[in-house]
């Protein structure tokens, strides 16, 4: 196993997310983190400004590379020879999306696999839009995201 793809949202990257990443840089070579780009979804931050934040998290990484879509997960993969994505799960509630989700991409491509990474205790709760609240409202995100996430929260929030 040598590439793998990371998506999510990532709506601001928490150190939840971080996590799964360096987890999941223990299992492979490589390592796409992809925004995946749904236009029924409001986004805080626009993509290109996310892709900068996950691009200033990981750049201690050099295998790890970030990109988006707003196409299908397994048409990325499959243009890309990218066989398998990682996952985080949080808790049970997580697993029915989760299980569904990996369902449907085998079916529509039957070499794509999804390796589920439990998140380390301390993340179990966290959630984008929990920091988004948080950040919104004034309070300290310091404990929920990277340094120059927070910094971007911050100022994002000053303008509104």
């Amino acid at each position: 196993m040598t590439h793998a793809i990371y998506p999510g949202s990532f709506d601001p990257i928490t150190l939840g997310h971080v996590n799964i990443i360096e987890r999941a840089l223990n299992i492979f070579e490589e390592l796409t983190v992809l925004i995946a780009v749904n236009s029924e979804k409001k986004r805080l931050f626009a993509v290109e400004e996310n892709e900068e934040l996950i691009r200033t998290v990981t750049h201690q990484w050099p295998q790890v590379t970030v990109d988006h879509t707003a196409g299908l997960l397994v048409d990325y993969c499959r243009e890309r020879g990218i066989r398998n994505a990682v996952r985080g799960l949080r808790a049970v509630t997580d697993f029915d999306a989760e299980f569904s989700m990996a369902l449907t991409h085998r079916n529509l491509w039957c070499e794509f696999d999804t390796i589920y990474l439990m998140t380390s205790a301390e993340y179990m709760y966290l959630h984008s839009s929990i920091v988004r609240q948080v950040a919104r409202m004034g309070g300290d995100v310091s404990k929920f995201v990277p340094a120059s996430v927070e910094q971007a929260l911050t100022t994002k929030f000053a303008k509104a």
